[in-house]
């Protein structure tokens, strides 16, 4: 478990059954083989 935030687990596990992309500035989400667009700050 990459991440102590409870939504945050909650965005993966929905995008993963979903097969959806995360869009976000924290790379952490990689680590879950979520697929991943990188938002800049």
């Amino acid at each position: 478990m990459h991440h102590g935030d409870p939504f945050n687990r909650l965005l993966v596990a929905q995008a993963l059954t979903e097969d959806l992309r995360i869009v976000t500035a924290d790379g952490v989400f990689a680590l879950y083989g979520t697929a991943v667009l990188t938002a800049e700050d």
